[in-house]
């Protein structure tokens, strides 16, 4: 479907304290966009300063910070906004049996409800300027579910569904809406997710202690270590970039060669050999 272009090469992008947040700040400032960056921490919020941007504040399990950002936003770019990059988001790591309420509701808070939330503070304006771009960044685990991070990969399917009903809600609105999927990517995600895992989870006490040991003491090793097809975060930030500025942005880009083949062979290969092929990857 072809979209008209957006007129107002401004965007707003959450979680650019580094990674693919930041990589895509960057392309898209060298390619004439006006970026507002968003972080969570004082101390990169003053990284960003420091790299010429003007970024914005915004922790999205608060509702109030949601708000006072996309105001900020508007406000900035003088009351018009080209586009939505909803990058933010982290991994709770464990089995489903071990994770608690309320990491469960909190990652649902960060990776869904706030993305959504912000969006939606946007949406008006985009609808009555009559273009816009929505780009959410999802992840492979958004089409294929995998032990040890089925909260994560709940809430990216949770992602994907809320994306796919935006996006043919706003079918003839002139704003489009993408999901960006990627597979492994060298950021601090993995290391991230492990500290996550040490606030949060009981080795002593779990069926899966003994991984979850290994999960947090290898976080370093796991940093460092280069996962086979992984890419650099500038991949990702490229099919942002595509989704932004083309006239016929796909629904949804895979990134990585991994991410491709997954979503393959999640639609050819039955449901109890994909379990198989997963499930071999939990011992304790």
């Amino acid at each position: 479907m072809r979209y008209p272009p957006v007129k107002n090469k401004t965007v707003l992008i959450t979680g650019c304290s580094s990674g693919i947040g930041l990589a895509t700040a960057l392309l898209l400032r060298e390619h004439g966009w006006d970026v507002a960056p968003t972080a969570r921490k004082e101390k990169d919020i003053e990284r960003l300063r420091a790299d010429g941007f003007s970024p914005i504040v915004l922790d999205l399990f608060d509702s109030g910070s949601v708000n006072n950002a996309a105001g900020e936003a508007l406000e900035l770019f003088g009351g018009t906004i080209g586009a939505l990059v909803s990058n933010a988001g982290f991994a709770q790591v464990g089995a489903v049996e071990d994770i608690s309420r309320e990491d469960l509701r909190r990652q649902f808070e960060v990776n869904l409800f706030g993305m959504q939330e912000l969006a939606n503070r946007l949406i008006p304006q985009f609808r009555k300027q009559g273009w816009g771009r929505v780009v959410n960044v999802s992840s492979v685990y958004g089409r294929v579910t995998a032990p040890m991070v089925g909260a994560y990969c709940a809430s990216k399917h949770a992602m994907e569904s809320l994306s796919d009903a935006l996006r043919m809600e706003l079918r003839g609105s002139g704003v489009a809406v993408s999901l960006i999927e990627p597979g492994a990517i060298r950021t601090e995600f993995r290391r991230n997710a492990a500290e996550q895992a040490e606030r949060s989870l009981d080795p002593q006490s779990a069926q899966f202690g003994k991984r979850y040991d290994r999960i947090i003491s290898r976080r370093e090793e796991r940093l460092r270590k280069e996962r086979p097809f992984s890419l650099p975060p500038e991949a990702v930030a490229r099919k942002i970039r595509h989704a932004l500025e083309s006239s016929r942005p796909k629904a949804r880009y895979c990134v990585t060669l991994p991410a491709h083949l997954a979503a393959f062979l999640r639609r050819v290969l039955p449901t109890s050999l994909i379990d198989r092929i997963l499930s071999s990857s939990v011992s304790n």
